[in-house]
């Protein structure tokens, strides 16, 4: 095992992980030696991509889960059947996600119901199962992606907000309750939150594209435009920078590093 590949041994879960951010954070893992189980809403070829993609990164062992994060209990499913695939979870990357924009006075119960239980309620169910087992054995790594949402408000987003501000507050208090479990030669036991703001994916692709036509096709142009309003570098992410301040996280070094949510968002929060 080199010292890029300190995950070897490890198994780790990431949550909405079949493109985007959660890909680009289950490929960085993989590539450090960790056997990783993928999850998401996908068909088979969309899911045989993402296996072959951590595959080739260095992961020894992947395999796909598929459940629906919005029935409830189902995340319970998603835990028996990764436990038992990899023996327990070393680390937990929340990473599955839902928005819909409306006013507040416009939502409607079933659509809070339902982006509450995929963004929040979901991770409730996922850390439970798999923290109790990280401080048994010392080490453990939970990394929930919260958004800038979690930090900051924006408008008709009262769903999307309320969720990632009760990820951001769940994540700290389970970093308390788990701040004493290992020691600095096992690597403890962390929750963190990683905050993004704009980044680069297919979700954000229609917006770029459209704004971009206003510019004559200029991407670089109609990016900037588009994030003038709230992501002062003017830049996006790439969600492979999600991916490697995540790997990071895992890093035994970062022992001490919990209960923080850490914004990659060009500045947004800044102020």
């Amino acid at each position: 095992m080199t010292e890029q590949q300190f995950l070897t041994g490890k198994t780790v879960l990431v949550t909405g992980s079949v493109q985007g951010i959660g890909l680009a954070i289950a490929t960085a893992l993989g590539e450090a030696g960790a056997n990783v189980a993928l999850h998401g809403l996908a068909g088979p070829d969309q899911a045989r991509a993402a296996i072959e993609t951590v595959r080739k990164a260095g992961s020894p062992k992947v395999d796909f889960f598929d459940a629906d994060l919005s029935v409830e209990n189902s995340a319970d499913t998603l835990m028996d059947d990764v436990l038992a695939w990899g023996n327990g979870i070393d680390v937990l990357v929340n990473n599955a996600g839902i928005q819909k924009t409306a006013p507040l006075t416009e939502v409607e119960p079933e659509t809070w119901a339902k982006i509450i239980e995929v963004n929040l309620s979901a991770a409730f169910r996922t850390m439970r199962r798999a923290m109790p087992g990280m401080a048994e054995r010392g080490y453990g790594r939970v990394i929930n992606i919260a958004s800038v949402h979690g930090l900051v408000a924006s408008q008709q987003k009262a769903s999307y907000v309320a969720s990632k501000f009760g990820l951001v507050g769940l994540s700290r208090v389970a970093a308390l309750e788990y701040a004493s479990a290992g020691s600095r030669k096992s690597g403890g036991v962390t929750v963190n939150c990683i905050c993004p703001g704009w980044t680069e994916t297919a979700i954000i692709e229609p917006q770029i594209v459209a704004r971009a036509a206003q510019f004559d096709g200029n991407r670089d142009a109609g990016i900037r435009d588009l994030l003038t309003e709230k992501q002062p570098t003017q830049r996006t992410s790439d969600a492979a920078e999600i991916g490697a301040l995540a790997l990071w996280l895992c890093n035994p070094v970062a022992h001490n590093i919990t209960g923080t949510s850490i914004p990659i968002d060009g500045g947004w929060t800044a102020q």
